[in-house]
């Protein structure tokens, strides 16, 4: 799953759009500290430094505005609503990503020491003057010109009654090219599924439609080029925006409609089967981190997974995940969703008692705070999030008569490959799909990057977007089901 979607303690870009930069007026104070400039430092996430950097001018007489970069996450320009300077404190509210900043001046060390606040939880953050923050190296991002056909399009879907937008590539020469629509994670995502300034989906597209496949990806609902508003909409929807994503395809004469298929990463490995199972005219599927449980059992896995790399006590972890569970069970059985909200909170706070002072000093440290809970009953309260939580896609599974890819990375967290590759298995065993593949990489995480850990902090610290082994292995596979011939005499180029 999206990190977005699930964690909230980190900067969330997705949303940056929707806001727009004002600007703060300097409080009258005495010999304030000159805060023009670039200001950087790094709170610890889950035991690892995430950077957080200020850029801060000034637009008039003690008028201030900036923008924040996140140079980890690939985020850059993130406008700052709000600057307060007072003496020596510093006020600094990014509403865009519901956080803010405040602390004191430090003339000894030259710092600003404060919180950095984000959806009630705190982090510690030390400000120092720094030069300007690079973005973050990616060499395997494709550089024009490409050697294919690149198409920006768009399609409806008419029973929604909006308008998608997304980027078809196909080979430079020829016609009837076997298709693949990529379908992505959860969270509003890009055609790219840009995430932590990597481009999965243009890597992929561009690796594929090399070896003289036809690529079409898309903007999610209410993104980019893409209408509709996606704050009702659940994973269902998503697949009825995949549905009109192939009625397009269709009627595309260099597309042979009879190699066409879907590949889906994480919640999009949920969706593909969704598609599959109802139409007889999906060729092919690939499962890319693909959950084989319910969204409720998804959480409880990844978060005592995400958690037990911080160290946390096997007793304590026991604690906090019957806390997640009896939220989740509340959700499940109440179908009122105001009464969920309130039971939920009213339950969660109750068991927030029962931790030992020892305990709550430990997950203060991890950003597990009393103050998520209301955050937290907001978010079960989604539509989206309800049926995640309850959907379970073995019956799909079960459905799909196409030839299926189910590829994991050994280290993600996020949605463990073991456990998850072998409830797929097993669907499509006890299901009718006569040709499957279940692949477990070794070393990688849940965007299949090569990794140490498979942490979610290391996302944007890693240079390599995509692991070629997990590039080949999907491309390969793809050219074999359709029966094509890659269109490249030598091997696929490791950028």
């Amino acid at each position: 799953m999206n990190i977005q979607k699930i964690a909230s303690i980190v900067l969330c870009i997705a949303v940056v759009s929707a806001f727009s930069g004002s600007y703060g007026r300097m409080q009258a104070a005495d010999e304030p500290v000159d805060i023009i400039g670039t200001w950087e430092g790094s709170i610890d996430v889950y035991g690892s430094g995430l950077r957080i950097v200020f850029n801060i001018a000034e637009s008039g007489a003690g008028v201030f505005n900036g923008t924040v970069d996140s140079p980890d996450q690939g985020a850059k320009g993130i406008p700052i609503r709000e600057i307060k300077v007072r003496a020596d404190s510093l006020f600094i509210d990014v509403t865009a990503v519901a956080g803010n900043f405040a602390g004191k001046y430090d003339p000894r060390r030259e710092i600003f020491e404060g919180l950095w606040n984000q959806s009630s939880m705190n982090f510690p953050l030390s400000l120092h003057r720094s030069e300007a923050s690079s973005a973050p190296v990616r060499p395997q991002m494709p550089q024009k010109p490409y050697p294919y056909r690149v198409e920006d399009v768009s399609y409806r879907n008419e029973s929604a009654g909006i308008t998608l937008a997304g980027t078809l590539t196909m080979p430079d020469e020829g016609t009837a090219f076997p298709a693949v629509v990529l379908i992505t994670g959860s969270g509003q995502q890009d055609r790219d599924e840009e995430i932590f300034g990597h481009r999965p989906f243009l890597v992929l597209a561009d690796h594929l439609t090399r070896m003289g496949i036809a690529v079409l990806r898309s903007d999610d609902r209410g993104i980019g080029g893409s209408g509709g508003d996606p704050a009702l909409a659940t994973t269902e929807d998503f697949a009825a925006d995949v549905n009109a994503a192939i009625e397009y395809l269709k009627s595309r004469p260099e597309i042979d409609h009879d190699r066409t298929g879907l590949a889906g990463h994480s919640e999009g490995g949920l969706i593909a089967p969704m598609v599959a199972a109802q139409r007889g005219d999906v060729a092919f599927m690939a499962l890319l981190a693909a959950p084989g449980f319910n969204g409720g059992e998804i959480l409880i896995m990844q978060t005592e997974l995400i958690f037990r790399e911080t160290g946390l006590r096997d007793e304590l972890m026991g604690k906090i995940l019957e806390q997640k569970r009896l939220e989740q069970d509340i959700f499940r059985e109440e179908k009122d969703v105001d009464k969920a909200v309130k039971t939920m909170i009213r339950e969660s706070v109750a068991f927030w008692t029962e931790y030992k002072p020892e305990e709550l000093q430990e997950l203060e440290r991890i950003g597990y705070t009393y103050g998520a809970i209301e955050q937290r009953a907001r978010i079960y309260s989604t539509p989206w999030f309800r049926f995640f939580l309850a959907y379970e896609p073995v019956p799909a599974l079960m459905k799909v008569k196409c030839p299926v890819l189910a590829v994991g990375g050994e280290k993600d967290l996020q949605v463990p490959a073991k456990e998850n590759l072998a409830a797929i298995e097993k669907a499509l065993t006890a299901g009718v799909c006569g040709n499957f593949k279940v692949v477990e990489l070794p070393g990688l995480n849940h965007l299949f990057q090569t990794c140490e850990r498979g942490s979610i902090d290391e996302y944007g610290k890693i240079t390599e977007t995509f692991a070629p082994e997990a590039l080949d292995i999907v491309g390969a596979w793809i050219l074999e089901v359709t029966g094509q011939r890659s269109r490249q005499d030598a091997p696929v180029e490791r950028r």
